[in-house]
């Protein structure tokens, strides 16, 4: 089977005129159909492209907006605290300063309550000791005493003014 060079020249002619009439159709019919098909797609994944960069700037923008409220919400609670901090020194200064208010007035009212005791109890004492004075005078007038009774007389006023 050998094929001749006019067979060989006349079945490529056949298959590049096919060919190029294949072109010709495809030219005709099809080509503006598929080049409409792969601009479709064409515009189709580029429109993909820019929503997933428009989502993806908005989730930076969300992101970014959400950082800075959680930063506000720190710096809030840091201002809470030290606010809170600030208020119960304010209340410790308060409560010390009038405990010891409480503690001086205690003290004077103490200070005036013994002053007051001590008086009664040094004028009951000399008013023991006059009480206690005038019976001796009477006794020493009621008798008359030698130097001996005189001197056991004072004793014995010495010692019940010891008692008293």
């Amino acid at each position: 089977m050998s094929v001749s060079v006019e067979q060989f020249v006349g079945n490529f002619i056949i298959a590049t005129g096919s060919f190029v009439l294949l072109f010709v159709l495809i030219k005709k019919f099809a080509w503006s159909q598929i080049t409409a098909i792969f601009k479709a797609r064409e515009e189709k994944i580029s429109k993909d492209i820019d929503d997933a960069q428009n989502a993806r700037q908005n989730a930076q923008i969300l992101e970014n907006k959400r950082q800075a409220e959680l930063n506000q919400a720190k710096d809030e609670a840091a201002q809470i605290i030290e606010n809170a901090k600030e208020t119960g020194k304010a209340q410790e200064v308060k409560i010390v300063t009038e405990a010891h208010e409480e503690a001086s007035r205690l003290k004077d009212k103490a200070d005036q309550d013994i002053a007051t005791s001590k008086a009664e109890a040094l004028s009951s004492v000399k008013t023991d000791v006059a009480d206690l004075t005038i019976l001796l005078a009477e006794k020493i007038m009621a008798k008359n005493l030698d130097k001996t009774a005189q001197s056991d007389l004072i004793d014995s006023y010495l010692d019940k003014l010891g008692d008293a």
